[in-house]
């Protein structure tokens, strides 16, 4: 089914839910990178295993009856993927019977379910959601850190399926366990044995602050500021490194820090000053010491600039310390903001334990703050004194803890050998509480002001430099705690499928396992350059393989996670030769879809999730990426066509790397089976005749999915490749060679230019002459001769354009009138909700302009959201033609986010970009409103 039909915009609705779900999804768990929506994958999964009601013409008799039984699927799968549905088992017993009605005996295939294998088993979706289905699964990956990830997903719980727990509590109280409730109890037990071992040690290191005689209040957090020497030999004082003072921006609970110079001691002394009710901060304390150019800072005293060498050299030399700036504790309502004491600090300035881990970082690598040189060369230097000790105090408890399992196991029944399994498998998810504490207590964490909160080391896929950090307290009840980061795990287990069988195991996917094939494949390759995982993955190895070493030795042998086989194009890892490091992974890519060929069955589709943007990398010559040429390039030559392609929202919306660029927010899956061995070649201009066919109603079906401009490139890809992957050669005609896949896409490139070209959907003339403005200025002016030069190319005025107030044209300049100069004001018309009488004025006289209309709805969507940019857009469909005018203004913001993107425009991308992602919610709202004098219509945000 997957070939023909998915209720795409359900799963993307799903999908995108799931990314702001914490409780109990498995990503809390342990952190990992990039990890896919379990909804899109279990829809993947499932419409893979399942035929289309077209394919069974004898059941199915009817055009009629194949959509009624189309639907009913696509209903289905609708269920299936909501988060609520998760442990459903009516629901996913349903599922189980539907994928079992095409395995049965009087098929030529195995009467047995199909086994899964992904060979980039990464954080587990893909090998956890073919469990919950009902598959035997199989999870490969070359890092331990992902190894242990799918152990602790799909090994380890169904050994102890509906098992009671064995702790001395429990055993009181529960007689049996049901799914995975009893492993659950015992790590929810043995962690708060942990917690209190670990608080024995460590109470005098997290002293609760004093506010008078029997009023002492838990600390949540201590703040930090990094501090440097001033470059003016002349000041010479402590330079403190603040990117904000801002401690609170939470209204009418504001807070931040005012400094006060200390002469004696040449340096800053740092005091808490609160906001009186409605009282703003100062915007003096919202930049901090930090100048508008990227790591530079300002001295407070002298006014010299400290700029990104000299604080590298500083680093670098030793010469960069820290100072605590404020301490944030528990109030009685809401967080309390206070001034450093002698108690506070004396508790923080502890040594180092004398047991910490020395593993060296990658200093090579860009996404360690090594490899921006700020002096970090080993992993302990990312800790504070006080981190370390809690963070070796509790791995040094493990083994404690473990036989205490043990022997509570004997007492509850188990022979000695298995009491030892169980204790050994119940540490796994004690070590990634641990590992989970590790990722909120660093000196990278920082303290969110708005949301008043602790922000985790991997915000993003990297480890940056900050500036001033946040330490938190591992004993209190707030962001970043203990309890918290058990209770996450534990609600992951209770939801973790506890019955099927899993296999988890440490392999490089470039090596062929003779010991699998005939599998079901679906998996999430490597994406060229993007991230060094391995590198990252060494932050918490550190601290895994310290108490796993000796329960999993086959998977943590290595000292550090391994890195050579890892398959990404990095240069640093080929000698800063990236010819060398491209030629690896394509070689490593080609090798993988050779083994995926051999592994495969011939009754089932292979699916391959992709996400690279290819703008990011495109050639002059219009070709596309390396990333997406290697990756075709390596699945067509391995002998698979493509089939279909489904772009799925599978990247969080506002996540850090996204918020001031268009990142790619979809992947899209490839789905592919074995080519026909006996097909034939083509030519070229069969090639181009029957993508001339193809292409145009395939992105047109794209478009009315709205999928983001961002992602219209990856997406328009498939249904080109999938006529070129269909033939074993396309022939060029004049020279007889194999067209490439290069050109290829060279060639679909063009077409869905030229299908976004906003002359083939006959746009006004006007909006003509704007586009081409635009292209050539942008919002800069132009002389006045060329630009009516270049209007009459157009057989356009001027004045009309003037006149209307979509361009100035002023001391013999033309220039464009930007959106936010319009003469409109979107916050007045919401706050006094003029919109039945002010929305079609503001379109009046102009509503024949697309450039006018795109630019309104951009501008609204950003003023007032969802109820603004909805009222516009009925205005819009409520004038002459307006369906119409509607898909050409999804069209032009299609055409404006590539012409922006070839700009370097980030701020025009991300504004078209959100036109068309919210398009389907900006549709519905303006579907909404009844134009009835009077009543006031109720819209949500977006």
């Amino acid at each position: 089914m997957i070939e023909v039909a998915l209720p795409l915009e359900a799963i993307n609705t799903a999908a995108a839910r799931e990314k702001s779900i914490h409780q109990g999804h498995p990503s809390t768990l342990h952190l990992y990178w990039a990890r896919r929506p379990l909804a899109a994958v279990r829809a993947v999964i499932f419409a893979s295993l399942i035929d289309d009601p077209s394919a069974h013409p004898e059941i199915f008799k009817t055009e009629e009856a194949q959509q009624a039984e189309r639907k009913r699927l696509e209903d289905f799968i609708s269920k299936l993927v909501q988060w609520e549905n998760i442990n459903n088992q009516d629901i996913l017993k349903q599922a189980k019977a539907e994928i079992a009605k095409y395995y049965s005996k009087d098929k030529l295939c195995s009467a047995r379910l199909p086994e899964l294998f992904d060979p980039f088993a990464g954080g587990g979706s893909i090998p956890l959601e073919g469990q919950r289905l009902g598959l035997k699964v199989h999870a490969h990956d070359l890092n331990p850190i992902a190894v242990m990830i799918n152990k602790a997903m799909i090994e380890i719980p169904p050994k102890y399926c509906n098992k009671p727990p064995v702790n001395p509590e429990s055993q009181r109280s529960i007689t049996a366990g049901s799914g995975t409730f009893g492993l659950a109890e015992d790590v929810k037990y043995y962690a708060a044995q942990l917690k209190d071992k670990a608080y024995a040690k460590l109470a005098a290191l997290y002293p609760p602050v004093t506010l008078s005689e029997n009023n002492n209040r838990t600390v949540i957090a201590w703040l930090w500021a990094r501090t440097v020497k001033c470059p003016n030999p002349a000041c010479g004082c402590e330079l403190p490194l603040m990117t904000s003072f801002v401690l609170s921006s939470k209204k009418n609970h504001e807070a931040y820090i005012e400094l006060e110079f200390d002469e004696a001691a040449n340096r800053f002394d740092f005091h808490v000053r609160s906001c009186s009710h409605g009282e703003p901060v100062p915007a003096s304390a919202k930049n901090g010491t930090k100048a508008s150019v990227k790591a530079t800072f300002v001295c407070p005293k002298c006014g010299a600039a400290a700029g990104p060498q000299y604080l590298k050299d500083e680093a670098t030399a030793g010469r960069m310390g820290a100072r605590l700036t404020a301490v944030v504790a528990e109030g009685s309502n809401g967080r309390l903001y206070l001034d450093p004491d002698d108690e506070q600090l004396k508790a923080s300035m502890c040594d180092r334990p004398a047991d910490y881990p020395e593993q060296e970082m990658n200093q090579e690598s860009m996404n360690l703050v090594s490899g921006r040189g700020y002096g970090f060369t080993h992993w302990h230097q990312l800790f504070t004194p006080r981190q370390l000790t809690m963070l070796v105090t509790l791995c040094d408890l493990i083994p404690a803890v473990r036989d205490e399992i043990k022997s509570d196991g004997i007492a509850s029944g188990l022979d000695e050998q298995a009491a030892m399994q169980y204790a050994n498998d119940v540490s796994v998810y004690l070590e990634f509480i641990i590992d989970k504490l590790a990722d909120f207590h660093s000196s990278i964490c920082g303290w969110v002001n708005s949301g008043e909160k602790m922000r985790n080391t991997f915000a993003r896929q990297a480890i940056p430099m900050v500036w001033n950090f946040a330490e938190a307290n591992p004993f209190s009840n707030s962001t970043g705690c203990f309890s918290h980061n058990a209770k996450s795990v534990i609600e992951c287990i209770n939801i973790l499928p506890s019955k099927g069988e899993g296999i988890a195991m440490q392999f490089p996917a470039q090596e062929f396992d003779e010991s699998l094939k005939n599998l079901m494949i679906s998996t999430d390759p490597p994406y060229y350059d993007n991230i060094g995982y391995a590198d990252l993955s060494d932050y918490f190895y550190t601290w895994l393989r310290r108490n796993l070493h000796d329960v999993y030795p086959d998977v943590l042998s290595y000292m550090a996670t391994p890195k050579s086989d890892e398959l990404i194009a990095a240069p640093y890892r080929h000698g800063g030769d990236m010819q060398a490091a491209k030629n690896f992974f394509e070689q490593g890519m080609s090798q993988v879809c050779k083994n995926l060929y051999s592994y495969a069955r011939d009754d089932i589709p292979v699916t391959i999730y992709y996400a690279y943007k290819q703008q990011d990398s495109r050639e002059d010559d219009g070709t596309a990426s390396s990333g997406w040429e290697t990756m075709l390039n390596a699945i067509i030559n391995a002998g698979f066509m493509i089939t279909g392609t489904w772009p799925m929202k599978t990247e969080r919306q506002g996540r850090t790397n996204s918020i001031e660029n268009s990142a790619l927010s979809s992947s899209i899956i490839l789905v592919c089976r074995k080519r026909d061995k006996n097909v034939g070649s083509i030519s070229r201009g069969e090639f181009m005749a029957e993508l001339d066919r193809e292409f145009k109603p395939a992105v047109a079906k794209l478009q009315q999915g709205s999928i983001s401009p961002v992602d219209m490139a990856q997406s328009a890809i498939g249904p080109g490749m999938a006529v070129y992957s269909k033939y074993e050669h396309v022939i060029n005609n004049a020279d007889g060679t194999s067209l490439t896949v290069r050109a290829a896409l060279k060639i679909i490139n063009d077409k869905l230019d030229k299908l976004l070209d906003p002359e083939a959907d006959n746009v006004d003339k006007e909006t003509l002459f704007c586009i081409e403005l635009y292209k050539l200025k942008g919002y800069a002016a132009l002389k006045a001769g060329d630009a009516d030069v270049l209007a009459r190319a157009k057989n356009v005025s001027l004045k009309p354009l003037d006149d209307k107030g979509i361009l100035e044209e002023q001391g013999g300049e033309v220039k464009l009138i930007r959106r936010e100069d319009f003469n409109c004001d979107i916050k007045a018309i919401a706050r006094d909700n003029l919109w039945l009488q002010k929305a079609p004025a503001l379109i009046k006289g102009r509503e024949g302009n697309i450039w006018f209309l795109t630019q309104l709805l951009v501008h609204a969507l950003k003023e007032g959201g969802g109820l603004a940019s909805g009222w516009i857009l009925w205005a819009i469909i409520n004038s002459a033609d307006g369906s119409a005018k509607a898909d050409k203004i999804k069209s032009l913001a299609y055409r404006l986010y590539n012409i922006a993107d070839r700009m370097g425009d980030s701020q025009e991308t991300l504004a078209y970009n959100s036109l068309v992602s919210y398009w389907p919610s900006i549709e519905k709202a303006a579907k909404e409103h009844k134009d009835t004098s009077g009543q006031q219509v109720m819209i949500g945000d977006l």
